[in-house]
């Protein structure tokens, strides 16, 4: 039986994920210019790059914080969270100077990337073969 490292895993996460979310720019885009034309289409698209951008620092903290001792591990990934958390507030603020943008398509492009991307992770977790004792 060959198992998985965690390497594989994460490698599969950002790839799985950033497919996901660009078919979900491409779907999300469309249909966002259809309904609400260019500031439609923006918004999806702003959306989508938001949560690639945010799930693909949460899987290369944790494959690189693997790479560590564990307090070190922890470090990368609190790290991490607290650079996205400063991001996220620095982005949302910036977006919400720009007129023209349709912010319904933001959110939903971004809820809609953001849960896929966590059922991406759930199905490469669940279907990785990593022993829990070496």
């Amino acid at each position: 039986m060959q198992f998985d490292n965690p390497k594989t895993v994460f490698t599969k996460v950002l790839k799985l994920g950033s497919i996901l979310i660009a078919t979900i720019a491409v779907l999300g885009g469309a249909i966002s210019f259809f309904a609400a034309g260019l500031p439609g289409l923006y918004g999806a698209l702003i959306g989508s790059s938001i949560a690639l951008v945010f799930v693909s620092l949460t899987a290369l903290s944790v494959l690189f914080g693997g790479k560590l001792n564990l307090g070190g591990f922890y470090a990368v990934v609190l790290g991490g969270w607290l650079l996205k958390v400063v991001l996220f507030i620095g982005v949302i603020a910036l977006i919400n100077r720009i007129d023209g943008l349709n912010r319904v398509a933001i959110f939903v492009a971004l809820v809609a990337s953001i849960l896929g991307s966590l059922a991406v992770d759930a199905f490469v977790v669940t279907k990785a073969k990593i022993p829990a004792v070496s």
